[in-house]
């Protein structure tokens, strides 16, 4: 396995590795390893939808003032994303930015015991921005990664599945809250201690993860491979400057707005059945909240199967259409039939994040790192759009069950505007030869499928990978049977 190695922390970005063609086989070991960065960003996320209610009843805060949570969170991705993250990701490469990023999570997670222990809302935010820092590095390096390690035919079936773990995780926390953290305690002020706990077991396991990520044999993806991709599709665009790479640009607004819209309904999602189905509790909302979180997940496992069989430009278009036709409805519907539409919007959303960063990186080429950034810094629209709601739902008054007035639900009119302007880049990419020319080049491509290697640099040299260690931290073995690699 490599684990007694000395392991390499950089990487020439100007030199192309054997990672240009991976195949399905040498990518399972990577891809599972940076799954599990998706299950913990998932939970910690879903703890946080949770923690929202409850501290807007135990502090008694405002709803717009308990959005703080959202907006230190969201708010640390664009500096992670598009500056100190980017920045190691670019000079030393992927590995290094996943142990960066474990490293700051497990810090965040430290400090915010006390800030739980103490009740100190503000001293948890501070905590929650670090996290944020933290995840924003993880995000910053595995959703990329996980488009480019390995075929590119099947990159949007491959970040979805992994995204599918980030649902289980959004399910679990609201889960654990509902019957482990509030179920005894209710509201009451010492709930918040027993989350402590929590946090001290994600650090402890954080840390153990970078220490896994700083041994393990994973391959680095230069900007020489992803060059050599796009090239090899006759799809690349990375000839032009980057400031003209503008599909790039369309994509980090979609994300923006998607991201931003996706956090202020999970975010306010507890309120909104608080607000419109009567006598019911924070515990119960958290166990609906588990339940639509699991229809999110759910509709990135169905995402990703349908994708075998149609364009993913497709299923992205059909997805965030459905968004807007069922988000609507919530606004005007009560009770029950209101919660369903939030069900289902949910599971449309599913596939949208993940299927924006992969066709948002078509034809990137050696500005592939670069413009992940961007997109990744999209994510920033979770630390808007979630206090423009809860302002919204903060000016309209109190909930009248009696006359059907829901403060929550009328100021779901916000998260509808946001699809709708991110609906703009999945119209795009189905209907704009300039888009829709690239996404499908790569969705035909078979490098890493048929004749792996046949171009690699490494292939002219006796063993194939002989005297090439600073390129590639542990080469791999490859399977070839009549010149076709085989899972």
């Amino acid at each position: 396995m490599g684990f007694f190695k000395k392991p390499t922390l950089k990487v020439s970005d100007n030199k192309r590795t054997r990672a240009a063609e991976l195949t399905l086989r040498e990518s399972i070991y990577p891809l599972c390893l940076v799954t599990i960065l998706f299950f913990l960003w998932g939970f910690s996320y879903g703890l946080l939808d949770t923690l929202n209610k409850h501290f807007q009843v135990t502090l008694s805060i405002t709803r717009s003032r308990s959005s703080g949570l959202q907006a230190a969170y969201f708010g640390a991705y664009p500096l992670a994303s598009l500056g100190h993250a980017n920045w190691i990701l670019r000079h030393y490469g992927y590995k290094l930015v996943f142990i960066w990023g474990l490293v700051l999570y497990g810090v965040g997670s430290l400090i915010a015991w006390p800030c739980l222990l103490n009740r100190s809302f503000g001293g948890f935010c501070a905590a929650i921005f670090i996290i944020g820092n933290g995840l924003g590095s993880l995000e910053t390096a595995a959703n990329p990664y996980l488009t480019v390690c390995g075929p590119p035919k099947y990159s949007e079936i491959r970040i979805n599945i992994a995204q599918a773990f980030n649902g289980i995780g959004t399910v679990v926390a609201p889960v654990l809250g509902s019957y482990v953290f509030f179920k005894n305690t209710g509201d009451d002020i010492n709930s918040l201690k027993t989350v402590q706990w929590v946090y001290l077991a994600i650090a402890i396991f954080v840390f153990a993860l970078a220490v896994v990520f700083y041994f393990s044999p994973i391959p680095e993806i230069t900007d020489a491979d992803m060059a050599f991709q796009a090239s090899e599709t006759h799809a690349g665009t990375d000839v032009k400057p980057f400031r003209s790479q503008y599909r790039l640009f369309h994509a980090a607004f979609a994300q923006f707005c998607y991201t931003g819209a996706q956090v202020a309904i999970a975010g306010a999602f507890i309120n909104y059945v608080a607000d419109t189905r009567p006598n019911t509790s924070d515990s119960t909302g958290a166990r609906l909240l588990a339940g639509a979180q699991g229809a999110f997940a759910l509709g990135r496992f169905a995402g990703s199967g349908i994708m075998k069989f149609a364009r993913p430009r497709w299923v992205f278009l059909v997805f965030m259409t459905m968004c807007i036709i069922f988000i609507a409805p919530s606004i005007t519907q009560r009770g029950n039939t209101g919660v369903s539409m939030l069900y289902v919007t949910l599971f449309f959303e599913s596939i949208i994040f993940p299927t924006i960063v992969a066709l948002g990186m078509r034809g990137l080429g050696k500005y592939s790192k670069r413009g992940s950034g961007f997109i990744v810094g999209g994510v920033s629209g979770g630390a808007v759009v979630p206090p423009i709601l809860f302002a919204a739902a903060d000016s309209q008054g109190k909930a009248n069950f009696e006359t059907g007035h829901a403060p929550t639900a009328l100021a779901m009119t916000v998260p509808l505007a946001f699809f709708v302007a991110a609906w703009s880049y999945s119209l795009a990419v189905n209907f704009v030869p300039a888009y829709r020319d690239v996404a499908d080049k790569f969705t035909t491509t078979e490098i890493g499928l048929t004749g792996a290697h046949a171009h690699d640099e490494e292939n002219g040299m006796s063993g194939g990978a002989s005297g090439e260690a600073e390129k590639y931290a542990e080469p791999m073995e490859t399977e070839r049977l009549n010149g076709e690699s085989k899972i």
